[in-house]
C-alpha cells in the first residue's frame, strides 16, 4: 500500500480547512519545529519519519521511516492563554475519533494526552504554546510492527495494525484526523 502523505497525495482528500497549508518532509527532527510562528491557523506540517519526537514531560516518541502519522497543525485560538492547555485534550479526542471511524477500533483517552487501545498507547497529543499560537503535534502508531514496538516504556505500545491484524491507509487517517481535529476545534472555540 502506497500511503507516503506527500502534499500532492493529501490535499485532494481534504474535507476541511486544516491542510490547505500543507508541509510535508520526509524526515526532520520535529514536526513541531517545521511551523513558522507566522503560519495560519490550520496550516499543517506531516514528516514520515521524526528523529527527536517528544511526547509529554520530555519523553521521546520514536517512530520508524513509512510507520506512522506524525503532524502538527498551527492553531491561533482567540481566547485567554489560560485555555490552551485544554487543546491537548481536543486533539487527544479527535485522534481517538479518528482512529475509530478508519479502524473500527475503540480508544480510550489517558488523560490529558495518551490515546490507548485496550490499555496499550497507540498515540499522543503535544500542544505547545507561545505568542497567541498553539502548534499541536500528533503521533499515531499506525502500520509499525508488533514485534518493532517499543519495549522499555512506562505504558505499554501497540500499533493500529498490531490491532486489526491489516495495515491502515496512513493518509485516510490523516484525512480524517484533520476534520475531526478542525470539528472539535470549532465546537471547542463555541463553547468559550
Amino acid at each position: 500500500m502506497e500511503d507516503t502523505p506527500t502534499r500532492e497525495a493529501v490535499v485532494p482528500r481534504l474535507r476541511s480547512r486544516f491542510g490547505r497549508e500543507y508541509t510535508y518532509v520526509e524526515s526532520c527532527a520535529s514536526t513541531q519545529r517545521l511551523l513558522p510562528p507566522d503560519a495560519p491557523e490550520g496550516a499543517v506540517a506531516v514528516a514520515d519519519e521524526q528523529t527527536e519526537g517528544r511526547g509529554r514531560l520530555g519523553r521521546r516518541w520514536e517512530a520508524a521511516a513509512g510507520t506512522s502519522v506524525l503532524c502538527s497543525v498551527q492553531l491561533r485560538p482567540a481566547v485567554g492563554a489560560t485555555h490552551f492547555p485544554e487543546l491537548t485534550v481536543v486533539g487527544a479526542e479527535a485522534c481517538a475519533e479518528a482512529i475509530r471511524t478508519v479502524t473500527g477500533l475503540e480508544p480510550a483517552l489517558k488523560h490529558p494526552n495518551d490515546v490507548l487501545i485496550r490499555g496499550r498507547k497507540v498515540a499522543g497529543v503535544l500542544g505547545e504554546a507561545s505568542d497567541g499560537r498553539v502548534v499541536l503535534g500528533t503521533g499515531i502508531n499506525v502500520n509499525v510492527p508488533a514485534e518493532e514496538l517499543p519495549v522499555d516504556v512506562r505504558i505499554p505500545a501497540t500499533s493500529l495494525v498490531a490491532e486489526t491484524g491489516e495495515p491502515v491507509d496512513r493518509i485516510e487517517l490523516l484525512v480524517e484526523l484533520l476534520a475531526a481535529l478542525e470539528r472539535r476545534y470549532e465546537g471547542w472555540l463555541e463553547a468559550k
